[in-house]
C-alpha cells in the first residue's frame, strides 16, 4: 500500500490501518478459547504481509485480550514491533470495575490514563506506544491534568504521540488550550462512512486540517452493511433509509472500476482532503488483503458526489 504521513509526527502510515478490536473473536474475555487466539495471530500476520503498518487498538477490547495476542505477535516474531506503528486507546471505564458498584464512566484522570498507558505496554509486549489516545470524552477532564499525564508519559519515553477519539470540535480545543506541545493531538478517531458523516457535516475534518491532526476513520463500512454480499435487514433500512440506493451506486462504481464494493466504499473515504486512514477490522484473510485494494481506485470527483448524493438521500442544497 501507499503510505500517509500522520501529521507532524515524522511517523508514516499505511493508506488503511488494521484495527484489533476483534482479534479474540468475543468481547467476553472468559470466552476466548485457543482457536481464537490462533485466529487473531493469524489475522495480525496478514495484515502485515498485506502491507498494514498502523495497528489499532484500545485497552478495553476484550478487556485487554486482544492487545495480549497482539503482543504474543511481536514475542514471536523479533523484529516485527520497528516496521509497525501501535496505536491504543484509555478512558473507558466498565462496570462493577473496580467495585461492585461501580458505574461505567470514562476517566481522563492522571492516574488512570498513567496506569492503563503501563498496563497495555505489558500486554503489547512494547517498550513504547507510537499513538496513545483518549477514547471517549471524559465530561469530568480537566486538560491540565490530562496534559501533565501525557507530558510525564511522553518523557519517559513511553508515549512517542498522542491523540483522541470521538471527541467534539470544542474538546479538542479545551484539550490544546492546556499545552501548545504538538506531541498532544496527532490523530483525531471518529466513525466516519459514508452512512455517517457526522466528522464531515461538524467541521471535525475541517479541524483536522487546520490543526494539521490526521483523521483516523473506525466503522468506515458502516458496521458492514456498506461490506460485499451484504443484504439488507429490515433493522438496517429502518437506521440507514438510504442503503439500497448506496449499495446500487458502489456497484456500479465498482462494476466499472473492476473491484468491489467494500473497496469503492473505502475509496470514498479515501478521497477526502483531509488524508483520512480507514481502519478495518476483518480478521478474514480474504478480505484482509481485498481491502488493500482500495489504495490503488481514483474516484474521480462526479463518483465522489454521486455515492454522496445516494447516501444522502437528496440533493446538495
Amino acid at each position: 500500500m501507499k503510505t500517509r504521513a500522520i501529521a507532524h509526527t515524522g511517523l508514516e502510515s499505511s493508506s488503511l490501518a488494521y484495527g484489533c478490536w476483534r482479534l479474540a473473536g468475543t468481547w467476553d474475555h472468559s470466552k476466548v478459547t485457543p482457536a481464537d487466539l490462533q485466529r487473531g495471530i493469524k489475522a495480525v500476520l496478514t495484515a502485515y504481509d498485506a502491507g498494514y503498518t498502523l495497528f489499532d487498538h484500545a485497552d478495553i477490547y476484550c478487556s485487554g485480550v486482544a492487545e495480549t495476542i497482539f503482543g504474543q505477535v511481536l514475542s514471536e516474531n523479533p523484529g516485527l514491533r520497528e516496521k509497525m506503528v501501535i496505536a491504543t486507546k484509555c478512558g473507558i471505564r466498565f462496570r462493577s470495575v473496580p467495585n461492585p458498584d461501580s458505574p461505567q464512566r470514562y476517566d481522563f484522570s492522571a492516574e488512570h490514563i498513567i496506569r492503563s498507558c503501563e498496563e497495555s505496554l505489558v500486554r503489547l509486549n512494547t517498550d513504547v506506544i507510537d499513538l496513545y489516545q483518549l477514547h471517549r470524552p471524559d465530561y469530568l477532564m480537566n486538560p491540565e491534568e490530562i496534559a501533565e499525564a501525557f507530558t510525564k508519559l511522553h518523557q519517559k519515553g513511553k508515549v512517542r504521540f498522542f491523540g483522541v477519539s470521538n471527541f467534539t470540535a470544542s474538546q479538542v480545543d479545551l484539550l490544546k488550550s492546556a499545552s501548545s506541545d504538538i506531541h498532544f493531538t496527532s490523530v483525531h478517531q471518529v466513525e466516519i462512512s459514508l452512512l455517517n458523516r457526522y466528522a464531515m457535516e461538524t467541521g471535525l475534518l475541517d479541524q483536522c486540517q487546520i490543526q494539521q491532526m490526521t483523521p483516523l476513520a473506525w466503522s468506515p463500512l458502516a458496521g458492514g452493511v456498506l461490506g460485499d454480499g451484504y443484504t439488507p435487514t429490515e433493522e438496517a433500512l429502518e437506521k440507514f433509509p438510504t442503503l439500497k440506493e448506496t449499495h446500487r451506486v458502489l456497484d456500479e462504481i465498482a462494476h466499472e472500476q473492476q473491484t468491489t464494493r467494500s473497496v469503492i466504499a473505502l475509496a470514498w473515504l479515501l478521497r477526502h482532503p483531509s488524508k483520512i486512514i480507514p481502519i478495518v477490522g476483518s480478521i478474514n484473510p480474504e478480505r484482509i488483503r481485498q481491502f488493500t485494494q482500495a489504495d490503488e481506485v481514483n474516484l474521480s470527483r462526479e463518483e465522489w458526489y454521486k455515492l454522496l448524493l445516494a447516501a444522502r438521500g437528496e440533493p446538495l442544497p
